[in-house]
């Protein structure tokens, strides 16, 4: 079953546990797979790496949504907006650890004959395929800087 089937049975599911939380976050994930599908150029479909990338598109808006409601002292709707980051993040892999991302990551400087912080650009631009879902970019560049700078 594809992520967009699953997201489907799940609001199903959350409606008839009435579920507010978890309906609302469900049908913002299928809003934004529909958005996908249907949007120009596209075939149709949505495939699950797409799909992917729409979810971690997703947590992070709503992070950044979180910790601006947060600084508003408005802990209400940071506590609304984490909840729904939780239910997203079921959908997405489990992220690597930090001994993963650096195997991973020496992997490919390897792979690349990376020598030094001038082929950061190199490294980021395989590593940021690879490594789709498993890592933030955010991580992964940090890790990659730190990895070639030694």
């Amino acid at each position: 079953m594809n992520l967009f089937d699953q997201v489907s049975e799940d609001i199903k599911k959350a409606m008839l546990a009435k579920d507010k939380v978890a309906l609302d976050a469900l049908r913002g994930i299928k809003k934004e797979f529909l958005e996908a599908k249907t949007a120009k150029g596209g075939d149709g479909e949505l495939h699950d790496d797409t799909a992917l990338k729409i979810l971690q598109k997703m947590v992070k808006q709503r992070k950044e949504s979180a910790q601006m409601y947060s600084d508003a002292n408005r802990q209400d709707l940071a506590q609304d907006e984490l909840a729904q980051v939780a239910i997203i993040e079921r959908y997405l892999p489990k992220p690597m650890t930090d001994e993963e991302l650096t195997a991973a990551l020496l992997d490919v400087i390897a792979q690349v004959g990376a020598s030094g912080p001038q082929d950061m650009g190199k490294v980021m631009g395989v590593a940021t395929k690879l490594l789709a879902g498993k890592a933030e970019g955010k991580a992964i560049s940090m890790k990659v800087k730190e990895l070639l700078t030694k």
